[in-house]
């Protein structure tokens, strides 16, 4: 199995959490495969045969991002309805909506921000069925949802999400696999190819010098890629102080494009499948307008833009392609701080557990 070579996870220098956090992905995968899968499928054929209606996700930040992958697989792979929810207007305004008979899935590492344990309680009062989707079983969050799916990542200690994150959205694939009586097959494969990535970390870091002194990015993608766009975007602001923007390659169209020129950085997550497909006019439109477009993606994508890194996707089923997509961004994130010298294991003004109301 391959093994991280660099940046030293035992090292006293900056982003040494991180670090080490990045490289025990491949074991947490392994560890959610082996040990976790079992109980997440009973829980899974336990909401199944309750048979709900629609499912709302709520989450904040990281945890927001992987329910819009979640969102994107209950309603490709199960042909359900879904919703992101705006904890505003129960917590804010008190609305209390009939929730009969729908699934209420909540993300959140820690489930401990106030918001969330506040509207999932309020969600499972109005008759919904209710889901914690956490790193933490013993959380105010758990203990208030009817189900709950332990993601098993383990502490967590820099303040950027990385294994928490690859993790929960191995939990949810498996989970959704679940609720259509799959066994989660094709996840096999994430351990030893996110492995090999975290391996390439010369080929990121040779990549992050282009943005060493970048006053602006923007990330887009499609189809089961956008949520990693976003994702991309959020490890980039909160470490490197970049401002990013991530769009959908259909929103960028829609106006963003304006602000493309030849000097702007564009990341484009290339998912192989459909998404990726819906994505190659935004990907013709960017270089019409020259802009420096750097792909994270299939070879044949990544040969032909300014630069990229190539994301082992043969074999690979497009859904799963996500988990392994984030690592070479997450790695950005982390040299990119690194060179623009700040640390990205305690970025400013922020804290692990936020507790918005």
């Amino acid at each position: 199995m391959s093994t991280v070579t660099a940046p030293d996870p035992h090292s006293e220098l900056p982003g040494r959490i991180m670090a080490r956090e990045m490289a025990e992905q491949p074991e947490v995968l392994r560890r959610i495969l082996d040990e976790g899968a079992p109980a997440v499928r009973k829980v899974a054929r336990e909401i199944a045969a309750r048979a709900p209606r629609f499912v709302l996700l709520t989450a904040r930040g990281t945890s927001d991002n992987a329910a819009l992958y979640a969102k994107y697989l209950l309603e490709v792979r199960l042909g359900l309805p879904c919703g992101l929810t705006s904890m505003s207007t129960t917590t804010a305004y008190g609305a209390r909506p009939d929730l009969t008979d729908v699934l209420v899935v909540t993300v959140s590492q820690s489930g401990g921000s106030p918001d969330l344990v506040a509207s999932t309680r309020a969600a499972r009062e109005a008759g919904a069925i209710t889901l914690a989707v956490t790193n933490n079983p013993d959380s105010p969050l758990a203990g208030v949802s009817e189900y709950h799916i332990d993601i098993m990542a383990g502490p967590e200690k820099a303040l950027p999400a990385t294994k928490t994150y690859t993790a929960s959205l191995l939990a949810l694939y498996l989970f959704v696999e679940g609720l259509r009586g799959g066994d989660g097959g094709p996840a096999h494969v994430l351990p030893e190819l996110a492995a090999g990535l975290l391996a390439r970390q010369d080929e990121v870091r040779a990549l992050a010098a282009r943005y060493r002194f970048a006053e602006r990015m923007v990330i887009t993608s499609r189809g089961y890629g956008y949520p990693t766009a976003k994702e991309a975007a959020l490890k980039l602001m909160e470490t490197s102080y970049i401002p990013a923007l991530a769009y959908s390659g259909a929103d960028l169209l829609h106006g963003p494009l304006a602000m493309v020129d030849n000097v702007s950085p564009v990341i484009a997550v290339v998912t192989d499948g459909k998404g990726g497909e819906a994505l190659q006019p935004v990907l013709d439109r960017l270089r019409g307008r020259g802009a420096d477009l750097v792909v994270i993606g299939p070879r044949g994508q990544v040969e032909r833009a300014s630069a990229g890194f190539v994301l082992p996707t043969e074999n690979v089923a497009e859904e799963v392609q996500p988990v392994l997509e984030i690592i070479p961004l997450q790695l950005l994130a982390y040299e990119v701080t690194i060179a623009r010298g700040q640390d990205p294991d305690a970025p400013r003004a922020l804290a692990k557990v936020t507790e918005t109301h």
